[in-house]
């Protein structure tokens, strides 16, 4: 499903198949890229979650990977053991909060570590960093969560997001590959959480936080809505109290916004609902996207 201005609604191939295994990223040269593979992931702390992060890059091979919620410095950061499956990093983050990072097997250029204009609380955190990968140019974003709408951390989060806007307007403009992805904290509709009655007077489903995210598809990106692995509702987290992920009570705020070059050469795009399981998750599953950049 794809949601944006100007354009339709239309069935990513739903029904296709889990398509997890892939030949070496590493050994491929960008003149012979046929199809990029995309994803995004809040690992709720790398450190924590880096056996798993490691397991899923071997077995699901993306060209791009954008982490959020890192929370490693730069300088902590495992480089060394993504170098050895055949991926390098960029990483934007302070320490135990935040963080966010690209990991790519296609190359690295032009990194941008936060925006202009990107507000703080009261300090820039890390928050968002681009790069260009391959010829792709991804974002990968870390929302501020608001907390309540009566906080502080709420209006931060409607400021942020209007930054994000500005910023990004000249971009999409002039650049056509382009990836905005992470964890937005909003749900962009009503079908995106398990129940809109139990949102009533929340964050991340407020009119205000769904126009900013509305505002961004005005921009010319469109909401790549991912097929689910189970059920028909492809949320992408699920808080870890009150089994709330086996009782499918989840929300979908982990987005993949493509630019209008790759939006209409989606080929496949899931929720990967089974890394939502097993020992020590995040309470994020990754969203996977696949683009046939030939066509494009």
């Amino acid at each position: 499903m794809l949601r944006g201005r100007g354009l339709g609604a239309r069935d990513c191939t739903a029904a296709a198949p889990h398509k997890p295994l892939r030949h070496d990223a590493s050994s491929r040269a960008d003149a012979r890229i046929r199809e990029v593979r995309i994803a995004t992931w809040n690992v709720n702390s790398l450190a924590a979650r880096l056996p798993r992060v490691v397991d899923w890059l071997q077995a699901t091979r993306p060209d791009i990977l954008c982490l959020q919620e890192t929370k490693l410095s730069d300088e902590a950061f495992p480089h060394a053991e993504l170098a050895a499956l055949g991926y390098t990093a960029a990483t934007h983050g302070i320490g135990q909060w935040n963080g966010v990072a690209v990991v790519s097997s296609l190359g690295l250029d032009d990194v941008t570590r936060g925006f202009p204009g990107e507000p703080g609380f009261p300090d820039a955190e890390a928050r968002a960093l681009g790069a260009t990968c391959g010829g792709v140019r991804v974002w990968s974003l870390y929302v501020p969560n608001g907390r309540t709408v009566d906080s502080p951390h709420f209006t931060y989060k409607l400021a942020w997001l209007a930054a994000l806007r500005e910023a990004l307007a000249a971009e999409s403009s002039a650049t056509p590959s382009l990836v905005v992805c992470g964890d937005f904290n909003v749900a962009p509709a009503d079908e995106d959480v398990w129940d809109p009655a139990a949102f009533v007077g929340s964050t991340h489903v407020t009119p205000a936080e769904r126009g900013a995210v509305a505002a961004l598809l005005e921009l010319g990106l469109v909401d790549v809505e991912a097929r689910a692995q189970k059920g028909d509702r492809p949320f992408t987290y699920w808080d870890y109290r009150a089994g709330n992920f086996h009782r499918g009570l989840g929300m979908r705020i982990d987005l993949v916004l493509l630019g209008s070059r790759l939006a209409p050469h989606v080929t496949d795009a899931y929720v990967d609902r089974e890394a939502r399981k097993g020992k020590l998750p995040s309470d994020h599953a990754p969203v996977v996207v696949d683009v046939d950049l030939a066509a494009a």
